[in-house]
């Protein structure tokens, strides 16, 4: 679906939709949904929307035990209908995407039934194996619903929901970062080579892969998350079998063991960036290593085949020379070109323009919950 709109007066521009709730299973943390969805957040604020937030894990407005992944019992109907009361507008993140939960999922379906809320979907069931077959995510005439990729929103089409693609966002000038302080915290010389993965460590995101090209390049593999669904044992035989040095999360410093980086640190830090994922429903470090002005090796899951008909040029896992060269004598026309197509098309500053085209296009407001 298109969105074509008109300018409307930001801040307050509906008369009966004031405040915005974004409910997920876990939120305010440092996985790719809680991230995504705290930039819709901003996003919501900048619109004029009073957010808050529902989740069952994380520093959230709300906690609802029951929501979180694999909760024993969801929350009642009533609990979650009176975390929602006061918002007007309900962003969806995921919960009703992935079977991850699903008892809650059909119960937030339910106390949304003919309320304005807008269902994003991160991954769908079927993208995933072990999801195979399951059906759909529900749908209602009073919902909207977002994919951040085409793929996605195809498949949805396929099965009969009407979606709209927004791709996920990001900081078109996102700060420098401190390479030389990042690389004393890991212990890596300036003439060492230092590749760094920036995902977390699970089977799809093919840790293997990225160790192998670290191999290949005589770099240093840094992968900064942390393994997830029992992937922790399988991670430790990959690291003892290494045959580079390879780092694991950020540096910690103090008696308390505080993180002392930043993100932006850890892209600065590196020479190049590997996403040899075989199955991301974006693929953040895509677009962030563009923002950074990082060279990127990417594998060939769906989804990145999307995002480089947006004329990015990256590196293949096995275009090992080609990524040495690039490293000993970078092209800063190449760098360049990369980041002003992230500024064009995944700035977050079009981001609320985007949601607003979204909202009038519902015709949501007019101070009832949802006209039918």
């Amino acid at each position: 679906m298109t969105l074509a709109c008109g300018r409307s007066n930001r801040h307050g521009y509906s008369a009966g939709i004031v405040a915005a709730a974004i409910v997920s299973f876990r939120l305010g943390g440092e996985d790719g949904v809680s991230i995504e969805a705290a930039k819709w957040g901003i996003a919501l604020g900048t619109l004029g929307f009073e957010v808050f937030t529902v989740a069952g894990e994380g520093p959230v407005d709300h906690l609802l035990d029951g929501l979180a992944i694999g909760a024993a019992e969801p929350p009642t109907d009533s609990e979650i209908a009176n975390a929602l009361d006061s918002a007007d507008l309900v962003v969806v993140e995921n919960l009703c995407s992935l079977p991850l939960n699903p008892r809650s999922a059909e119960a937030v379906a339910r106390v949304l039934s003919r309320r304005p809320a807008i269902f994003r979907h991160h991954d769908l069931a079927w993208q995933r194996e072990r999801f195979a077959g399951w059906p759909p995510p529900p749908d209602d005439p009073a919902w909207r619903h977002v994919t951040i990729n085409d793929l996605s929103r195809r498949e949805l089409a396929d099965r009969g929901i009407a979606a709209t693609t927004i791709h996920n966002a990001f900081d078109p000038s996102p700060p420098p970062g401190d390479r030389i302080g990042m690389r004393d915290a890991l212990g890596i010389r300036e003439q060492d080579r230092l590749l760094l993965q920036p995902t977390r460590a699970l089977e799809r995101k093919n840790i293997p892969g990225g160790v192998e090209l670290s191999e290949a390049l005589g770099a240093a593999y840094w992968l900064l998350g942390p393994p997830e669904d029992g992937y922790g044992p399988e991670l430790e035989r990959i690291v003892a079998r290494a045959g580079v040095k390879v780092l694991l999360g950020m540096p910690t410093t103090g008696e308390a063991g505080l993180a002392c980086f930043s993100i932006h640190d850890a892209y600065a830090a590196s020479d190049a960036v590997v996403l040899p994922s075989t199955w991301e429903g974006f693929g953040n470090p895509a677009i962030e290593s563009a923002m950074h002005s990082r060279p990127l090796a990417i594998g060939l899951y769906p989804v990145a085949r999307e995002l480089a008909s947006f004329g990015f040029q990256w590196f293949g896992l096995g275009d090992v020379n080609a990524i040495s060269a690039f490293i000993e004598k970078p092209d800063r026309d190449l760098l360049l070109r990369n980041k002003l197509i992230g500024r064009r098309h995944f700035s977050t500053s079009n981001l609320p323009d985007k949601l607003e085209c979204l909202i009038q296009d519902a015709k949501w407001g007019s101070g009832e919950r949802v006209q039918m």
